[in-house]
């Protein structure tokens, strides 16, 4: 069993225990991931420098690190709600962005693989 189901079990768990599935819903749990993705974000808010965000990134790497779980738990119950191996769907990603984005190309590059 992967780890993404493993953990997608005692997440499931979690909230069965608690009666909360029925709260559950796509949309809902899709905008949650988005407002915790946005608390991610919001630890480097007016952060200018590579300096200064290595910094908070390392003094707040507990909190930063909590944001991301609840990331990841909304991503892989929402995951799990639509019938979806996210294990599979990234694997199937990461060969398309392979193809678009080939080692020869795009190493060292940020541009869009349109702009290769």
């Amino acid at each position: 069993m992967s780890d993404i189901k493993r953990l997608t079990r005692k997440i499931n768990k979690f909230v069965e225990a608690r009666d909360w599935k029925q709260f559950h819903n796509h949309k809902d749990m899709a905008l949650s991931l988005v407002l915790e993705a946005a608390e991610v974000l919001e630890h480097f808010q007016w952060k200018s420098s590579i300096r200064e965000i290595n910094k908070h990134a390392k003094d707040k790497k507990e909190d930063i690190a909590e944001e991301l779980a609840d990331v990841a738990i909304y991503l892989f119950e929402l995951a799990d709600n639509m019938k979806v191996d996210l294990a599979k769907a990234i694997e199937k990603k990461l060969k398309k962005n392979a193809l678009k984005y080939p080692v020869e190309k795009a190493r060292g590059s940020a541009k869009k693989y349109t702009e290769l």
